[in-house]
């Protein structure tokens, strides 16, 4: 049976080259007789996964040396706790921008242990818009300042990295890492949960400058200690191995593809199809400011709502699954992360054509 198109938010598609490696080397992993899914995470062949994956994702990031990558556990969710009990440093406060659901969470969770000024917020516009740089209202003295680069159900994204001066930069960048270049140096920690543009759900990437570990709250679990993890290589609890396996391949198809710079041409040219398309009728809308539209996570409303059911039952008979929006907001969202071929987005938009011709 031919593969769907998948436009679900995580977890997400992932690369068909991908698959059949994994497939291949599932019940023996180059000739040691394992799976990798039966390895010690303490055995050289585990250990030789791990490292490769490590190499691999600073090469494609261009990691500066002064900065921790370690692979955890327990998502975006997690690291809403996991951030501040790290990175408050002595310091009583944190800057937040709210800017949809996701950095709303995280703000929630941050109250737990840190005074959190919302320096700005996209509620006025319903969050269809990131709130321009110049209206932010920073706290010179806070621990950091903590941003979503991208909005996975409202479709925001941030196509700037903001300056936030001397007080470290903070991302969740769980659904746009990996989909171009970032410059590493200008956050201070950036982490995301795989099952976007990374891999399997199950393992949490974060990278963070060596200078702003080492002083987590005396509450933090020791498996939650960014310094302990590093001293032990992302190993003081058993990690989640098959996950790291994954995400390295995944990082080699990301290198075989041309690097991050090629991928962002991709994604461009993908969410271009859509974006474009959109531009020309009046049966869907993009309800998100032209300048803030995501490239990863597109979300879409029928003017008619009443249709949302037929649209969605017509798609899945073509083979265009998870296109249902959150239930928060509604509509319809296409997540075409880095693994959405071309192909499956042009799929969309002559499906959406021939919707509106029978429906208009």
């Amino acid at each position: 049976m031919p593969r769907v198109f998948n436009f679900s938010a995580g977890p997400a598609v992932l690369p068909e080259d991908v698959l059949r490696q994994a497939a291949a080397e599932m019940l023996d992993w180059q000739g040691s007789g394992m799976s990798v899914m039966e390895m010690s995470h303490r055995g050289k062949e585990f250990i030789a996964i791990h490292a490769e994956a490590e190499a691999l994702l600073r090469e494609l990031l261009a990691v500066p040396v002064n900065y921790k990558v370690l692979f955890l556990q327990g998502g975006a969710i997690g690291e809403n706790a996991i951030v501040p009990m790290n990175m408050l440093r002595g310091k009583a406060s944190a800057d937040y921008i709210s800017t949809g659901e996701w950095s709303k969470k995280s703000i929630a969770e941050a109250k737990k242990y840190a005074r959190v000024n919302v320096a700005a917020s996209g509620e006025a516009s319903k969050f269809t818009s990131i709130p321009p740089r110049e209206s932010w209202r920073l706290d010179p003295d806070a621990a950091y300042v903590h941003i979503c680069s991208n909005e996975t159900i409202g479709g925001v994204e941030y196509h700037f990295t903001p300056d936030v001066g001397d007080v470290p930069l903070v991302a969740d960048m769980s659904s746009d890492i990996l989909s171009r270049p970032v410059e590493v140096a200008r956050y201070g920690l950036i982490y995301g949960g795989a099952q976007k543009n990374i891999g399997p759900a199950g393992v949490t990437v974060v990278i963070v400058r060596d200078d702003l570990i080492g002083q987590a709250l005396p509450i933090t679990p020791a498996a939650f200690d960014y310094k302990i993890q590093a001293d032990n290589d992302s190993m003081f609890n058993t990690p989640p191995t098959y996950a790291i396996y994954i995400a390295g391949l995944v990082f080699h198809w990301i290198k075989a593809q041309g690097g991050l710079t090629a991928m962002e041409a991709h994604n461009r040219r993908k969410a271009a199809v859509l974006y474009d398309h959109l531009e020309t009728t009046s049966f869907f809308y993009n309800p998100v400011a032209r300048d803030d539209r995501s490239l990863m996570n597109v979300p879409f409303k029928l003017r008619d709502e009443s249709l949302d059911e037929a649209f969605l039952k017509g798609a899945e008979a073509r083979r265009m699954v998870q296109l249902k929006g959150h239930r928060s907001v509604g509509g319809m969202r296409a997540s075409i992360y880095n693994a959405m071929p071309v192909e499956g987005v042009e799929a969309l938009v002559a499906y959406m054509k021939e919707f509106e011709a029978s429906h208009g």
